[in-house]
């Protein structure tokens, strides 16, 4: 159950029940916590249409259109919707990461066989600046290694307008033979 420590505050409510409030956080530092959650809507449930199975998928892949496809590389449009915004009006930090790993699986199947399943391994995100709201970003994916057992793609955001670079990621692949049972 929620602890609040000092006067209570409307907000320190929102904190869901069952949690566990340590004591030696002040009740000034709860409240902007609680207050912080709140405003990035981790408090509100998941509505029905939504609650599907792969919704989020379906979500990407309305703001994702591909451009272009050649041997070790790929180019994408994304055009940065409501949906995929961050409570500050960028594109948000999981959309990012959810971009880069399909642009960098599809980047991946260009040179790895089918006999190989895709597994992976590491996805990092360098957020340079913000990619706002209607803005359209261009998605360039390239292979930069791809051996036996490993595949590594680097992925850069751009803003179309500008050409300005948002955000850089590197995801790595391990390929692993699919097994013949």
């Amino acid at each position: 159950m929620a602890t609040s420590y000092g006067p209570p505050r409307a907000t320190v409510d929102l904190i869901s029940t069952g949690t566990t409030v340590s004591k030696d956080i002040p009740s000034e530092s709860l409240e902007l916590i609680t207050l912080f959650y709140n405003s990035m809507g981790v408090f509100h449930t998941i509505k029905p249409e939504h609650n599907i199975k792969d919704s989020f998928s379906n979500l990407i892949g309305g703001v994702l259109k591909v451009i272009k496809i050649q041997r070790g590389k790929i180019s994408c449009l994304l055009t940065v919707k409501p949906p995929t915004l961050n409570g500050y009006g960028g594109l948000h930090g999981g959309s990012v990461g959810a971009v880069a790993e399909r642009v960098a699986i599809a980047c991946a199947r260009t040179v790895v066989g089918k006999d190989k399943n895709l597994f992976l391994g590491e996805l990092s995100i360098s957020y340079l600046s913000a990619a706002p709201r209607n803005a359209e970003v261009i998605v360039d994916g390239s292979v930069v290694r791809s051996g036996r057992n490993l595949t590594v793609v680097a992925i850069e955001f751009r803003i179309k307008e500008s050409g300005r670079l948002a955000f850089i990621t590197r995801a790595t692949f391990y390929n692993m033979p699919i097994a013949s049972l």
